[in-house]
């Protein structure tokens, strides 16, 4: 099927930019639907809302990237900033368009303009008769990179041999849309860890946010770290200290922040491809960053001088590749002074907490986890309008319970993750302003393996988060993602009789308005498309 379906990811934390309402789309009707699935179905969807642009504006494209991806070689060129739009915009817009046909697995991809992380991505499993899929981000935060001519790097590793014949052919752009964006929204540089370690930030730096786009995959028990379990238990997933991760920021060697990583279920996981040919998982085909405010060691980091910012993801086993963590540094500079001053106040953390209990039965396993951390840092700095303290706190709490039977043929997880950060600023003569976002990623499925070989997996995602502004204003998303799908293993594909249904319903609710949009399908067909607040 050719129906283009525009897909789109909010970028940033920024949880409602405008009121975006849309019309749902005509649904199949019942006679429509298949017995089980065919070899073609409806191009990939998510109900996630389009990234909105300002109306009238003018509006230039450059291509970045046009490639088709058959190995692990990476695509290399130039960009080139637009002509007629000037060098601010109100907003910036990353396009992927990408198609595929064949056999293929699903992989992991990158997309770098003058080193800048700008895309992280996953790509859908396709139809042998093919499939198109389309990507949107808001990319304006990185307009500093695009100002001037760059190199870019992209890549989306593949394997073509004659079982895998599923060429990647992709093409990214972005739009630039004339005028000027909010302030505290698009920082002055954007930097990059230079040998992968090193930041050396302007000396009149007044904010520092560091993004990392942090992702368990390789293939390996990484990719489902949050299935891994510690001896004595026996299961194929072994992690010496359970299934608990944590992504962690260090400055020089000191801790200066602590996050949740986001359990990203590509489109072949859960042993399960048919779950998602037609809507994946929240988040898979545009990761988001982690973000960490360094504000308060902005006082160290503004003496002119190299420093060492290093991420690593606490639990992962000693020795034990499948992360990727590539780093963006965000800066907000002083216009009215050439150097800021301050000082770190303080950096404490809580010890961590991670108990994982194993309870073993006569033939069915269980684990019990319950994890968490909590971390505070505060600092000042001496600007241009006077002092400003800031202080950023994160607590963290992982719960899951695990079961599974001898052999594996049930394997089931039920697991819910909080990632609470509170961040006050309080300038000279001020009161404090706090803005408080509390995220939750939930995740409750089963594979069941029966007598017949029929493999089942039943599966409900969530990823949720409340923004409660400095001002008072409210945001909410809530984005749940449900599937059911079963086919026949060990047989050729089209002897698999797979059927399946999956659904999104997607809700942001804030101070600009409200969205809401709910999809549904069965065997690869689109029967619902509904959208309304």
């Amino acid at each position: 099927m050719r129906r283009r379906i525009v897909m789109s990811m909010l970028a940033g934390a920024t949880l409602l930019a405008s009121t975006l309402l849309g019309t749902g789309a005509p649904a199949a009707r019942a006679a429509d639907v298949p017995a089980e699935f065919g070899t073609d179905w409806h191009d990939p969807v998510t109900a996630a809302p389009p990234v909105s642009v300002p109306k009238g504006a003018k509006s230039c494209q450059v291509t970045l990237a046009e490639a088709q991806f058959r190995d692990f070689t990476p695509y290399q060129g130039t960009y080139t900033p637009p002509r007629g739009c000037g060098d601010r915009w109100s907003k910036v817009v990353l396009r992927l368009d990408g198609k595929v046909k064949g056999r293929q697995y699903d992989r992991l991809g990158y997309l770098h303009v003058g080193g800048v992380e700008v895309l992280r991505t996953s790509t859908p499993e396709p139809s042998p008769d093919g499939i198109e899929w389309h990507v949107e981000k808001d990319v304006t935060r990185y307009s500093d990179t695009f100002r001037t001519a760059q190199d870019v790097e992209m890549l989306i590793g593949n394997v073509v041999d004659d079982t895998y014949t599923g060429v990647i052919d992709v093409k990214a752009t972005l739009t630039f849309y004339e005028g000027r964006a909010q302030p505290a929204a698009v920082p002055d540089k954007v930097l990059t860890l230079t040998d992968g370690t090193t930041l050396t930030t302007p000396r009149n730096s007044e904010r520092i946010v560091a993004e990392v786009y942090a992702t368990g995959s390789g293939g390996g028990c990484e990719e489902f770290w949050y299935l891994t379990v510690a001896d004595p238990a026996s299961y194929s997933c072994k992690a010496d200290k359970g299934p608990y991760r944590e992504v962690q920021i260090k400055v020089d060697g000191q801790l200066a922040g602590i996050a949740a990583p986001f359990p990203n279920v590509w489109t072949g996981g859960w042993s399960n491809p048919f779950l998602w040919y037609v809507i994946p998982g929240p988040r898979a085909f545009d990761v988001k960053p982690i973000e960490y405010d360094l504000t308060p060691f902005a006082g160290l980091l503004n003496d002119g001088r190299p420093h060492q910012v290093e991420v690593s993801v606490a639990g992962v086993p000693e020795g034990q590749a499948g992360w990727s963590a590539p780093v963006n540094v965000l800066v907000w500079q002083d216009a009215h002074r050439a150097r800021v001053t301050g000082k770190l106040t303080g950096a404490t953390a809580s010890d961590p907490a991670n108990s994982s209990v194993y309870t073993p039965g006569s033939g069915e396993y269980r684990v019990d986890t319950d994890a968490g951390h909590r971390f505070t840092a505060a600092g000042y700095l001496d600007t241009s309008h006077g002092r400003v303290t800031t202080t950023v706190s994160r607590t963290l709490a992982n719960t899951s319970v695990h079961r599974w039977n001898d052999g594996e043929t049930t394997d089931a997880l039920d697991a819910t993750w909080t990632d609470d950060q509170k961040i006050t600023v309080t300038a000279a003569g001020g009161a404090p302003r706090t803005t408080a976002t509390r995220r939750t990623y939930t995740m409750d499925g089963a594979i069941t393996v029966g007598a017949d070989d029929r493999l089942r997996t039943e599966l409900t995602l969530g990823d949720r988060a409340t923004v409660v502004g400095a001002g008072g204003g409210r945001s909410r998303l809530d984005d749940t993602y449900r599937g059911d799908a079963t086919y026949t293993l060990g047989v050729p594909r089209d002897q698999r009789h797979a059927v399946g249904t999956s659904s999104e319903r997607y809700r942001l609710y804030g101070p600009g308005g409200c969205y809401d949009r709910s999809l549904a399908t069965e065997q690869g067909v689109l029967t619902e498309d509904r959208s309304g607040c």
